[in-house]
């Protein structure tokens, strides 16, 4: 007789334990607090979440996001003329223009327009690679499996871990570690401009380098290989300038960057341009569509959306929490995605979507707390300036 205990019931649900990254042990041997996040135990803080957050707006934090996604799409039979094609008919990027070794943000769109997923794709040598969220990857890699042709390769490189080195010190510390190009005509990482890659050796060891990130501090992501990334955390950690830091910080980075996080500013049922994502969808691509979602967002890029994300600095010391609701007077008007307190600022922020009516830059809001009424006012996006290095731009 079968042993039902082996079993689940029909109609039980039986989750997975969350996963552990390469470097778990590192994390904790650094005391760091563990949360679970996207479906792996990831740090959400050491020292704490203020103190991490402007040690990397001063010096250089060292985070690990190795539960991103890191594919890679090509093709053997038809080269980079066919991979291109083949995003391109699912990425409203225009994948023509970008050079070797170049990175574009992207989206990944549903037929109906609907963000799917926000994403980098870089050029390399004989493929694409994409750099996709942590809590939407496996949903990515079934649709992208789904819909690129048969004659199109995609890999999860599930063997390379990614950290991420951010903040004004993080050239100077990469300078610090004699990483030198793998191949002739590659500039020293600290020499890449924003949005640049390049492979890379470190003791012999390879790295994928990218000069890029997510907190709107000049920095870098650096592809590892899994066996290779706790002697690169340590290399890194040991120099004066750099303390890890945990995703509770990174999130309050990002928030004062205006950088939407998925599942909270963008989803499924959002759209591009009520996002303020429009930059995305590349010259070639408006005129041409071809994209998914085209019939609806090329008519609301020539138009306006109905609502559109704005950045809030509130009043006082109470933060606006995510699902908040905003008002005008007695009028709902939008709903807040993303808030917090600014430990740049000292002050609340948040970023809502508002009627359009309402978005305009000095429009006076109110945004319901468990029935406290906050004053805001709609500012400009990012909350703090982004510092990201280009080459030949005046610093």
């Amino acid at each position: 007789m079968t042993d039902p205990e082996n079993f689940a019931d029909d109609d039980e649900v039986v989750e997975a334990p969350p996963l552990t990254l390469p470097l778990d042990a590192w994390h904790r041997a650094r005391s760091a607090r563990m949360v679970e996040f996207a479906g792996y135990m990831m740090p959400v803080q050491y020292e704490g979440i203020i103190a991490e957050h402007l040690w990397t707006r001063s010096s250089a934090g060292l985070f690990d996001v190795s539960h991103m996604g890191q594919l890679v799409v090509s093709s053997e039979a038809g080269g980079m003329a066919a991979a291109e094609a083949a995003l391109e008919a699912l990425l409203p990027a225009d994948l023509s223009t970008l050079k070797l070794g170049g990175l574009r943000y992207s989206l990944l769109l549903g037929d109906d327009g609907g963000i799917l997923d926000d994403l980098i794709v870089g050029r390399w040598r004989d493929a694409f690679q994409l750099v996709v969220n942590g809590a939407t990857k496996w949903d990515d890699i079934a649709h992208l499996r789904e819909y690129l042709p048969d004659d199109i390769t995609l890999s999860h490189r599930d063997e390379h871990a990614l950290l991420a080195l951010q903040g004004p010190e993080a050239a100077a510390v990469l300078s610090a570690l004699d990483i030198q190009p793998a191949m002739p005509g590659i500039v020293p990482p600290e020499a890449l401009s924003f949005m640049q890659a390049g492979p890379y050796l470190w003791q012999g060891r390879p790295l994928g380098i990218s000069r890029s990130g997510y907190t709107g501090e000049d920095g870098f992501e650096i592809s590892v290989r899994n066996e290779d990334v706790v002697a690169l955390a340590d290399a890194l950690a040991a120099l004066p300038q750099v303390k890890p830091i945990g995703l509770g910080a990174r999130d309050s980075l990002r928030l004062e960057a205006g950088l939407p996080l998925y599942g909270h500013d963008l989803s499924e049922a959002t759209e591009p341009v009520s996002a303020g994502l429009g930059f995305a969808i590349n010259k070639r691509r408006r005129s041409e569509g071809g994209f998914p979602g085209a019939a609806r967002i090329l008519p609301l890029l020539a138009d306006g959306a109905a609502t559109r994300r704005v950045g809030l600095a509130l009043q006082g010391r109470m933060a606006a929490r995510e699902g908040a609701q905003v008002f005008v007077g007695d009028h709902l008007v939008g709903q807040v995605t993303s808030g917090g307190f600014s430990p740049s600022l000292n002050h609340p922020i948040a970023m809502a979507y508002v009627d359009a009516a309402q978005s305009a830059l000095g429009t006076q809001l109110e945004i319901d707390m468990r029935g406290r009424r906050l004053s805001a006012e709609v500012v400009p996006l990012p909350f703090v300036p982004h510092r990201y290095f280009r080459t030949g731009a005046a610093r």
